[in-house]
């Protein structure tokens, strides 16, 4: 009996790519979506044995998507992949997550990794842990929301509260509290363009 596996991600050709490779593995792909929000509900629907999530999704990123399943008592493992080094996402591993790996990982570690978490293992990407332990201890996003972190990355994509809040589904309002949050979490000292400064400034952990 093949596995059943839910696949998201907002880059469609990503997506095809590790589409076709898990089809030539044997594993059924039960569905295909392109935001988090599409991901969730097609992982109620098929209850497939695994779901493989891109982080930075629309709506809702793969963390939450994760963190939905549990909530709801869905029995489904979930991998993380993502181009993001996150102390965060590690965080989540046994919790949230199974497994965590980076898109710049050859194929051969994707594969890897679905067969350890399928075994009821956890498994973090050899990258991570090779370059994680790099931040000096504490990762300056750590203590963040995956909301927050969420807006961080649009903020690094010069996008203004009012898209965020439309690409949120949210209040602009909301989204300038997550800000005000964000610059008390990271010690900015508090002015209009400060928050901005800071990302500019620290554009590589979003581009890691």
């Amino acid at each position: 009996m093949s596995i059943t596996i839910v696949l998201a991600d907002d880059h469609p050709l990503l997506l095809a790519g590790n589409e076709q490779f898990l089809k030539s593995k044997g594993y059924k792909i039960v569905a295909t979506a392109t935001n988090g929000n599409n991901a969730y509900n097609s992982i109620l629907k098929h209850r497939p044995q695994l779901a493989i999530l891109d982080f930075d999704m629309p709506v809702q990123n793969g963390l939450e998507v994760a963190k939905l399943c549990i909530q709801n008592c869905l029995n489904v493992k979930i991998i993380i992949l993502t181009l993001h080094k996150q102390e965060a996402i590690i965080k989540e591993i046994s919790t949230s997550i199974q497994g965590y790996i980076l898109k710049d990982d050859q194929l051969v570690e994707l594969e890897n990794c679905i067969k350890e978490v399928l075994k009821g293992k956890t498994y973090v990407s050899k990258n991570i842990q090779n370059t994680i332990h790099l931040s000096s201890g504490k990762n300056v996003l750590e203590g963040l929301t995956a909301t927050e972190i969420k807006i961080l990355h649009y903020l690094a994509k010069n996008m203004s509260s009012s898209n965020i809040a439309e690409e949120l589904f949210i209040s602009k309002r909301t989204v300038e509290k997550h800000r005000s949050n964000i610059i008390h979490k990271l010690g900015i000292k508090s002015s209009q363009n400060a928050l901005l400064l800071w990302v500019q400034k620290n554009a590589n952990i979003f581009n890691t």
